[in-house]
């Protein structure tokens, strides 16, 4: 008989917790995704010389695209492609981390980019990008018009 106080104290101890949810924490409180910089971050790599990236200009590009890895070397996780095209900056015709990437950059400049997910797919991810997945870009500016 001298085991029956703990174990109702331990019975009301557990009934409270599944009450109040448990205890596990504030549902509230946001996740920290170690694939996600929690900012936008510029490093040039090359300065260049030429026409500046400006807002109503057209930039010619090269950039090279990976998932954004908190344990990978310069952050580069997945290597998910390379390309060359053109834009207008200011049209949003890119995501937004890449514009303003890009913005300032000098042709024959080289930068990397590091870009949070709320200024690039966000939640619905795309393109083989998950959800809430940072990126990392290296971008050479080669011409702007």
């Amino acid at each position: 008989m001298k085991l029956k106080f703990p174990l109702i104290a331990a019975f009301v101890a557990i009934l409270s917790l599944t009450a109040c949810g448990g205890g596990g924490g504030d549902s509230d409180t946001p996740v920290v995704n170690p694939n996600n910089p929690t900012a936008l971050v510029k490093k040039d790599d090359t300065l260049g010389t030429g026409a500046e990236a400006a807002t109503g200009k057209t930039a010619n590009v090269t950039y090279t695209l990976w998932l954004y890895s908190a344990s990978a070397a310069d952050h580069k996780g997945t290597r998910l492609e390379s390309n060359t095209f053109s834009y207008k900056l200011g049209n949003n015709e890119v995501i937004p981390g890449f514009e303003q990437g890009t913005l300032g950059m000098k042709v024959g400049g080289k930068r990397t980019i590091e870009v949070p997910t709320s200024l690039a797919y966000g939640a619905r991810g795309a393109n083989g990008i998950p959800a809430n997945n940072g990126l990392v870009f290296e971008i050479i500016l080669n011409k702007v018009e």
